[in-house]
């Protein structure tokens, strides 16, 4: 039963991917649909980081000494002012580091 799923789930997979991607294929998205679909890594990507972020441990914790909450904002602060992934990535993963430990 669990290969059956994991096979099934494979399949899923591989055609929603292949609809997209192939280009001989009279599949198009429109403009709004389009716009619509650039929503969804944002909203995954905050729905996966938020909970880690605010309860690291499990309960709301929004103090100063969350390093989750403190290099979360450094992250973001950052990203907005200097436009550069792996500075941003770096120095938020070394102030984590530092008050982590």
């Amino acid at each position: 039963m669990i290969w059956l799923t994991i096979i099934l789930m494979t399949a899923v997979v591989f055609v929603s991917r292949y609809l997209f991607l192939e280009p001989r294929l009279p599949l198009r998205l429109g403009p709004r649909t389009t716009r619509f679909l650039s929503y969804s890594a944002p909203a995954i990507l905050t729905a996966i980081a938020a909970p880690i972020v605010f309860m690291p441990e499990g309960e709301l914790a929004l103090e100063i000494s969350n390093p989750y909450l403190i290099s979360a904002a450094l992250a973001v602060t950052l990203a907005y002012l200097t436009r550069h992934v792996l500075f941003t990535t770096v120095v938020s993963m070394g102030v984590f580091f530092v008050m982590h430990v």
